[in-house]
């Protein structure tokens, strides 16, 4: 007898051999037990997860001549027949390579005989989204009233791509993506009876790079057994999935925490010595990022054993979560130029190092933002332009001018005052996935300058990072879109700097001595 995948040979039998679905198992029992079985059933959910496995005993259940509890006995005829592919009148088809309105015009005509020995013929269609639209027309009348005898069960991934008069004639049932815990489970069964040995860290990180997915994890497990030796580890399974060691993301992340750009460039020819693809390797560097951001605001983190939660741990406590996102931010940017990019390594060491540049990335753009705010703050005398009627009740604070696209707006979405819809437009953001720009606007708060602005206050003061992103086209025309929409009218933003000022001193030479200070070479032109 020829090899048999792990996934196949471990396939369930019965519905209690299900993993994780118990919500679908137990109302699929109740209703064979009690009789009162559809003719149409719908099986959603992602891959692995046990739609067709459970298409398949349900198959057998309704035909069992021994049916216990709602199972099939997989002992009586019917049920050998089945499990051996010989049973005639259970049809599994392909949607994928038989989605033609021929293919479904073979089923109309069979479904008007007889069964040949079971009590249903059964009809379990996989991938039914693939089927084409005339296909679907073809199967909708059969589908409202098939024969007594004729049951069908359909399995998608998108359930979304299925016509709607499909869909209502169908009992829907949505599987879940499976638990990390019962995957664990079912592995170390799996293990057990294939003597395999492996560790509860190698079985958590199957689960967790499963994703949900049975059938993904176990096979995973099986090409980890695949040179012979049955010994499975952590290492392991992270070489044979690509997965780079974790002491090299630990320490690059480190070296640009730490603006050490010696450390980083040995760590970088560490990785391409060991052969790791840069781009999997970066995206590993992002997560890692992600995951000292999650124990920063104190969230769990699954795929890491303890020592290497301590490095993290240990990690989140040197920098703040604005600096985190920023990272994952900017490492999102280099991602996509390395994409599009012929010179892949390069690129690659040039973007670390540049993060680990402190001069440029930290020390000058702090010097160069106070000698902003001390020229802001009014300290000498210079010429100020006559304000307009637009801005004459602007409070006296650092403003930056924002300019907005005309928007059509007719109706004001709220009622109450500037201040109150204000924390409603910040949650809309964070609902429509700007995240970036939600957090950059959390604890601030909007005044109505006047009857054409609207102005953004920062009590605790706008960061250069802050304003780079505010200050983007898109964001800025993001904004104005929701102010004008909560007015009702259009409406221009402007954003007010609230950071303490400087404290002002009336001469040009102090702003030279202060420039000199602050190491920035500075030409005052009068």
């Amino acid at each position: 007898m020829g090899y048999t995948a792990l996934y196949r040979k471990f396939r369930p039998l019965t519905f209690e051999e299900m993993v994780g679905q118990e919500h679908i198992t137990k109302t699929l029992r109740n209703q064979i037990v009690s009789g009162r079985i559809g003719h149409a059933y719908l099986f959603n959910g992602g891959r692995g997860t046990g739609k067709t496995s459970s298409a398949k005993i349900l198959a057998r259940a309704i035909n069992c001549l021994n049916p216990k509890d709602g199972e099939p006995c997989n002992e009586c005829e019917i049920c050998k027949s089945a499990l051996s592919g010989s049973l005639t009148d259970i049809v599994e088809m392909d949607a994928a390579s038989n989605n033609s309105v021929e293919d479904i015009r073979s089923i109309r005509e069979e479904v008007n005989f007889l069964p040949t020995k079971a009590k249903y013929r059964v009809y379990i269609i996989d991938e039914v989204h693939m089927l084409s639209q005339g296909a679907f027309n073809a199967l909708l009348k059969t589908l409202e009233e098939p024969p007594e005898h004729v049951k069908f069960i359909l399995a998608t991934t998108e359930p979304q791509k299925i016509p709607a008069t499909i869909l209502s004639r169908c009992q829907r049932f949505d599987f879940k993506k499976i638990p990390n815990e019962d995957i664990i489970k079912r592995l170390e069964i799996v293990c057990k009876e294939s003597n395999i040995e492996a560790t509860k860290d190698a079985l958590n990180i199957i689960a967790v790079l499963s994703e949900g997915a049975m059938r993904d994890a176990l096979s995973i497990l099986e090409r980890c057994v695949q040179d012979g030796q049955n010994n499975i580890d952590e290492d392991k399974i992270k070489e044979l999935v690509g997965i780079p060691k974790l002491t090299f993301v630990s320490d690059i992340v480190e070296a640009v925490i730490e603006y050490d750009i010696d450390k980083a460039l040995i760590s970088i020819e560490n990785v391409l010595a060991d052969g790791k693809d840069i781009n999997n390797f970066l995206w590993e560097i992002i997560k890692y990022i992600r995951d000292i951001l999650i124990v920063k605001t104190g969230g769990n983190i699954e795929i890491y054993n303890e020592e290497e939660k301590n490095k993290i741990h240990e990690l989140s406590n040197k920098l703040t979560k604005e600096r985190l996102i920023k990272l994952v931010y900017e490492l999102s940017e280099l991602e996509n130029d390395i994409k599009s990019s012929t010179q892949k390594t390069i690129m690659f060491q040039a973007g670390i190092i540049k993060l680990c540049n402190k001069e440029e990335s930290t020390d000058l753009i702090d010097r160069l933002n106070n000698l902003e705010r001390y020229v802001k703050s009014g300290a000498f005398q210079v010429a100020q332009p006559q304000k307009s009627s637009a801005t004459k009740d602007l409070p006296k604070k650092n403003t930056v001018n924002t300019p907005v696209q005309k928007i059509q707006v007719q109706k004001a979405k709220y009622s109450n005052k500037t201040k109150d819809f204000w924390p409603k437009i910040v949650e809309e953001l964070k609902q429509n996935g700007k995240i970036v720009l939600y957090t950059n606007l959390i604890n601030t708060t909007a005044i109505e300058i006047n009857d054409m602005t609207i102005g953004i206050q920062f009590p605790n003061g706008l960061t250069p990072f802050g304003k780079s992103v505010l200050e983007k086209t898109e964001n800025i025309t993001e904004i104005s879109r929701l102010v004008s929409i909560a007015c009702g009218k259009e409406m221009q933003i402007k954003y007010i700097d609230n950071a303490e000022d400087i404290p002002t001193v009336n001469a040009k030479d102090d702003i030279e001595k202060f420039a000199n200070e602050q190491n920035i070479p500075l030409n005052i032109i009068e």
